[in-house]
């Protein structure tokens, strides 16, 4: 278990941060963009739960939040560095979870025949906002794993977690009653 006794502790105003292997890298480091990102979507997660806690979808986002901190744990130790204990890392079933719980979401919902803005209700918009930040989190873990590696497991999760959060704000605009929809070219007239 972590034990945080002091928030601050200068080793980082150098402009390095360390990762949990204890390899020291700069803070715009390719790894350190994306679990710093990783935290950035979580944080969104946070404001999404405070905006309105649906009974349904909030113990997921709650598993969610969790799971985020084991992605960014996973990232913050790159694989294959020798180490005294075993790694924490996002593993299948914690992906398989989540296709269940989008599967699950999904069955209620309409198909389809426009693309949704981001709106609604509140607590959608936020969803939508976590949906962007994840997406963000992946491009910047896909492009990690052109040079370093990062665990399969993790890159399926995060390219699972924007589709939960899109399906997730549909729920959360009352199964869909209340998107918002697309319609292409609608400004377009002076």
């Amino acid at each position: 278990m972590v034990t945080l006794n002091k928030i601050y502790t200068r080793t980082g105003d150098d402009g390095t941060t360390a990762l949990g292997s204890g390899e020291r890298r700069a803070k715009y480091d390719l790894r350190v963009a994306a679990y710093g990102t990783v935290d950035e979507t979580n944080a969104v997660i946070g404001c999404a739960r405070a905006a309105g806690r649906d009974m349904q979808l909030d113990p997921m986002l709650a598993r969610i939040q969790n799971d985020l901190f084991d992605l960014g744990a996973d990232l913050a130790t790159p694989e294959g560095t020798s180490l005294s204990y075993e790694p924490l890392r996002i593993i299948p079933a914690q992906v398989e979870r989540l296709e269940r719980e989008i599967d699950g979401l999904n069955a209620n919902l309409s198909p389809l025949k426009s693309f949704v803005l981001p709106g609604g209700s509140q607590l959608a918009a936020y969803l939508h906002m976590a949906r962007t930040v994840s997406r963000r989190a992946e491009r910047l873990m896909v492009e990690l794993a052109e040079h370093e590696p990062v665990g399969e497991a993790a890159l399926h999760y995060v390219n699972r977690l924007s589709d939960f959060f899109f399906v997730a704000s549909r729920v959360a605009n009352r199964n869909g009653a209340d998107d918002v929809l697309w319609v292409p070219g609608q400004s377009r007239t002076i």
